[in-house]
């Protein structure tokens, strides 16, 4: 990705920084890499104002943040991000009862149809992370 001018105490390096955290390297690194010059600013902008503007406030945890990323996702229909977002929620430290717990409230508020996607894509999510942590 082409670095732009930065200008101290931009929230690029801070989003930067938080997205490694949440998201983990090797997908921040995947992305960073596939970017090109049609991408780029793209890549630059959720950076620094998903990353470094929203999620580096202190007004709520990182679980709470990633319970409303995962609803949201869910009432989209953003199966792709989902996905992304279920392991970075188990990053974060939200527990997969916790992740249940969102899936189903989803089922009322988003639609069951919804839901029953968001827990097929949870289940394989949570299996992966079980296997990986030797469960």
């Amino acid at each position: 990705m082409a670095d732009s001018p930065r200008l101290p105490g931009d929230t690029y390096d801070a989003g930067m920084e938080v997205r490694r955290q949440v998201l983990g390297n090797e997908h921040v690194e995947r992305s960073t890499t596939n970017s090109n010059e049609f991408t780029d600013e793209f890549q630059e902008m959720i950076t620094r104002y998903a990353w470094g503007t929203i999620w580096t406030r202190d007004g709520l945890p990182r679980t709470t943040r990633s319970a409303i990323t995962l609803t949201a996702m869910i009432a989209g229909g953003y199966w792709e991000e989902l996905e992304m977002h279920v392991h970075a929620a188990l990053r974060n430290g939200m527990a997969p009862e916790e992740i249940k717990e969102v899936f189903l409230q989803c089922a009322i508020y988003c639609s069951v149809p919804a839901a029953n996607v968001a827990f097929k894509i949870g289940k394989k999510v949570l299996e992966e992370y079980a296997a990986a942590e030797g469960q």
